[in-house]
């Protein structure tokens, strides 16, 4: 990814943290088989510090949306302490497979490892670590129904398998779907909105990231209206470059 393309998908900037627009389809960082990963380019996101930001938090690699990165080391240790208290909102759209006969409700379900050759592959395990999410439904069309999914910790591959445990997986789940996922049909995954409240003294940083293009057909149809207003240029230290909530 090019400087360019990069800065074209910050989100937020301020003394502290940026805010990113992850693309689904590429790691945030370099795996054990190497290849390219969204990491590579945050070089170019350094604005005069001396060193480059580094990941606050992780996306799976199919996810898009935001993510939020750390520009420096207390920054990092602050961003950290928030997402292990569970200070920092997150809201994640997803288009599932069915879905439920309620209008929202709360998953609770603890969540272990599958077994120690699937990596990081998870499953419902009443002794695994407590996993909480909640979900609103925002529409329904085709067999088809958009979620707005928040989770309230913080596991690994949490909100993919929650949706798939209740009978409704995320649509595109390589992994926890319901069958071969030959037709190519991407992941429906989207770090939609994150609250941060990075400083005490000021109203938590609210980013929303817009609907990736892969998304936006099935949204429509379950009722979308499809409205994004995305800033594209990059604002001075201490402003923000926000996707309105739409």
């Amino acid at each position: 990814m090019t400087p360019e393309e990069i800065n074209a998908r910050l989100l937020y900037r301020d003394g502290l943290m940026l805010v990113l627009d992850k693309p689904a389809g590429l790691p945030v960082h370099r795996g054990p088989k190497g290849g390219e990963n969204f990491e590579q380019a945050f070089d170019a996101l350094r604005f005069g510090l001396p060193r480059a930001p580094a990941l606050a938090h992780r996306l799976d690699k199919d996810t898009s949306g935001c993510l939020v990165l750390g520009r420096h080391r207390k920054a990092l240790e602050k961003l950290g302490l928030l997402f292990k208290q569970g200070k920092i909102d997150k809201t994640y759209w997803a288009v599932v497979e069915g879905g439920p006969a309620e209008e929202e409700g709360l998953i609770d379900l603890p969540l272990g490892r599958l077994d120690a050759t699937r990596g990081w592959w998870m499953k419902v395990d009443p002794l695994g670590l407590p996993s909480q999410t909640r979900w609103r439904v925002m529409g329904r069309a085709g067999g088809l129904t958009w979620l707005a999914l928040a989770p309230l910790t913080g596991r690994t591959h949490q909100l993919r398998v929650h949706c798939a445990a209740l009978g409704f997986p995320i649509l595109g789940d390589p992994i926890y779907g319901v069958g071969p996922r030959a037709d190519g049909v991407a992941l429906h995954l989207h770090a939609r909105e994150i609250v941060v409240p990075i400083s005490k003294n000021k109203e938590p940083v609210r980013v929303a990231a817009p609907v990736p293009e892969h998304m936006r057909e099935r949204l429509a149809a379950c009722g979308w209206d499809g409205v994004e207003a995305v800033q594209i240029n990059p604002l001075p230290e201490g402003e923000g470059r926000r996707a309105a909530a739409g």
